[in-house]
């Protein structure tokens, strides 16, 4: 019986990705130049993966379920603010809208499926993103430091993180104007002057716009940039984000591993559906104290990444040339090789190419080169 298969994912032409990074990665020609945001690799309805067989491309499915989507990302433009369902939340509105009538693919549904959307992301390159809200000292002295802001303070008494956010993204488009044209003036000021790096909002709030002051009808997921954590993730670094954090990728490479699902609502920096009050009912109103994972070593070789979740567990593997390594799977799992090249019963997967392994087999690799390899797998 074979133990591993070639995987053929789905690459995701989103207007936010980078051109270079994953046609390179997969040595994909690009003559026309186009946005390859996301390479898909799992069963979700919208993009199955599928895998080389002796008989030919088969779907994925015919192997097994898998609950869990693996990714590649190439973020050249920031990606909207959103945040993830609940399992049971996700159940509740997915079936409202079946029962509405609403069409799966309609541009206002907001639950594509019934199912959470934890995740987790190890950067492949340095890796920006809003992660969680920020710690009520440091919320509290933004709105201090920004004057346009000031008036705001009254509505995040005794750290009302739900009181400072409703208010706001209930605002009218002109009244949310009073705020936000002075604020992004300022930050194209900034960084026009060279005064702000990318660990300030106002780094981001001028990239969103390309250093042009919008008339009027400002996202007013502008002001998001400036309440939420910004973090910096360095290569082979993660963050997991669980259901209700409110957050969003700025800039850089990673892979992404998280539970089948593409259930996103969002709270701003987006032209597509945005719905508040249905967004509110699933934002965790704390503060978020950024969690880095730099992995935990489970030997020489692999290292794990926590995940707190059932769906999925990722591990990286790093060869030298010529090395060996055994692992046995308890699931599907994927493997995934990002730098270098392995051979597998005689196959060979070179950068950008994924083995889809069977449930309970003893898997030998050798790296033909020095050689990285992201593992995903349940646990």
């Amino acid at each position: 019986m074979q133990k591993a298969y070639k995987l053929h994912g789905v690459h995701r032409h989103y207007d936010w990705g980078g051109t270079q990074f994953i046609p390179s990665l997969m040595q994909v020609q690009n003559l026309d130049n186009k946005p390859f945001a996301e390479y898909w690799m799992g069963a979700h309805p919208s993009a199955p993966a599928q895998i080389e067989t002796n008989n030919g491309l088969l779907p994925i499915s015919e192997f097994g379920s898998i609950p869990y989507l693996f990714k590649v990302l190439d973020v050249a433009k920031m990606l909207s603010i959103q945040v993830h369902p609940t399992k049971e939340n996700a159940v509740i509105g997915f079936n409202h809208e079946e029962l509405m009538g609403v069409a799966i693919n309609a541009p206002n549904r907001n639950y594509k499926d019934n199912n959470h959307k934890p995740e987790v992301m190890v950067a492949l390159s340095e890796f920006w993103l809003l992660h969680g809200f920020l710690a009520p000292h440091l919320l509290e002295e933004r709105l201090k430091t920004l004057p346009y802001l000031n008036p705001l303070l009254e509505h995040f008494k005794d750290a009302n993180y739900k009181g400072l956010y409703a208010y706001f993204m209930q605002l009218s488009p002109s009244n949310a104007d009073v705020f936000l044209k002075p604020l992004m003036q300022d930050a194209i000021t900034c960084v026009q002057n060279g005064t702000v790096n990318k660990s300030h909002p106002h780094w981001w709030a001028n990239k969103y716009y390309n250093g042009v002051l919008p008339e009027n009808n400002i996202d007013k997921g502008i002001f998001s940039i400036y309440i939420l954590n910004i973090v910096q993730v360095n290569k082979s670094e993660g963050v997991f984000q669980g259901a209700g954090l409110l957050h969003a990728y700025l800039e850089g490479q990673n892979i992404e591993l998280m539970a089948n699902s593409d259930n996103v609502l969002r709270g701003g920096l987006t032209p597509k559906h945005i719905d508040i009050e249905e967004l509110m009912k699933h934002v965790l109103f704390e503060p978020t104290y950024p969690n880095v994972l730099k992995g935990d070593v489970l030997n020489a070789i692999e290292t794990i990444y926590p995940c707190p979740v059932p769906d999925f567990g990722l591990s990286k593997i790093a060869l030298i040339t010529g090395e060996h390594y055994t692992i046995n799977s308890k699931s599907l799992e994927m493997l995934l090789v990002i730098e270098g090249q392995i051979i597998i019963d005689t196959i060979t997967y070179k950068a950008g190419e994924v083995a889809l392994v069977a449930a309970f087999q003893q898997i030998h690799m050798q790296a033909t080169e020095a050689s990285v390899v992201f593992k995903s797998y349940v646990p």
